[in-house]
C-alpha cells in the first residue's frame, strides 16, 4: 500500500502546485515554495518503507520546490527563480529558529504536545545545518543549470531536458550535502552511503514525475506571466 500511496501522494502534490500557479500566477509559486520548505522539514521526521527501500516522507513535497523554481525560471527568468530560492531559505530559517525557541518554554510534566513538538522540532544541530546548507546550495545549482540548459536547448521541444537535467543534478548535490553534513561520522560509512543512495533514488523518481506538470504549467495562458 505504501507504494500506491506514494504515487498518489506525489500526483496530489504536483497537482496542487499546478493549481495554485493556475489560480494565483507567480505569487502562488512564491507562497508554495515558502510553505513547501517548512512542510518538507516536518515530514522528513517520518520514516517510511517502499520498493524495498527505507526513506523519509518529505522527499515528495521537497521535490515540488524544484518544480516551482523551474517554472519561475522558464516563464519569468533566472532572477525571479533566485528570489524564490532566498524566500524559501528565509522561511526555513525562520521556522527553525522560532520552533527551537517554542520547545524551550516551560510545560507541565507529562504534556503529550510538548513531547511531540520536541520529537519533530528538536533537531540536532548537524541535521538542521545540513538541511539549510543542502537547500541553498542545491537550489542555486538548479537555477544555474536550468538557465544554462535553456540557452543551449531552447524551445518547448527540449523542455524535458531543461527540467530533468537541472533537477536530477541538483537533487544529487542536495542528497550528498545533506547526508554528508548530517550523518557522515555519526553512522558507519556503509550505512551513510546507503542513506545517500536511497535518498537520491527517491528524489530521482520524484524529479521524473514532475515533468508533465511543467509542460502543463507552460501551456497556461500568457496572462499568467504578468501575475
Amino acid at each position: 500500500m505504501n507504494e500506491i500511496l506514494w504515487i498518489v501522494f506525489a500526483l496530489i502534490n504536483f497537482s496542487m502546485l499546478t493549481l495554485i500557479y493556475k489560480g494565483f500566477g507567480r505569487q502562488g509559486l512564491f507562497v508554495w515554495i515558502g510553505m513547501a520548505t517548512v512542510v518538507a522539514n516536518i515530514q522528513v521526521t517520518k520514516t517510511i518503507e517502499m520498493f524495498g527501500l527505507t526513506a523519509t516522507l518529505g522527499n515528495i513535497i521537497y521535490g515540488t520546490v524544484f518544480l516551482a523554481t523551474d517554472i519561475l525560471n522558464e516563464k519569468y527568468g533566472k532572477q525571479e527563480a533566485k528570489k524564490a530560492v532566498w524566500l524559501g531559505f528565509f522561511t526555513l530559517i525562520s521556522m527553525t529558529v522560532m520552533m527551537q525557541i517554542a520547545v524551550k518554554w516551560f510545560t507541565p510534566v507529562g504534556s503529550e504536545v510538548q513531547a511531540a513538538l520536541e520529537t519533530i522540532f528538536g533537531l540536532l544541530p548537524r541535521v538542521a545545518a545540513g538541511s539549510l546548507l543542502a537547500y541553498i546550495v542545491s537550489q542555486y545549482v538548479d537555477v544555474f543549470i536550468y538557465s544554462k540548459l535553456k540557452s543551449m536547448f531552447a524551445g518547448d521541444r527540449f523542455l524535458w531536458v531543461r527540467n530533468n537535467g537541472s533537477t536530477m543534478v541538483s537533487q544529487l548535490l542536495d542528497s550528498f550535502v545533506f547526508t554528508l553534513v548530517a550523518f557522515l561520522g555519526e553512522v558507519p560509512t556503509n550505512v551513510w552511503f546507503e542513506i545517500f543512495i536511497t535518498t537520491y533514488v527517491i528524489k530521482f523518481i520524484v524529479a521524473a514525475l514532475d515533468t508533465p506538470f511543467l509542460y502543463l504549467a507552460k501551456r497556461f495562458n500568457k496572462a499568467s506571466n504578468h501575475s
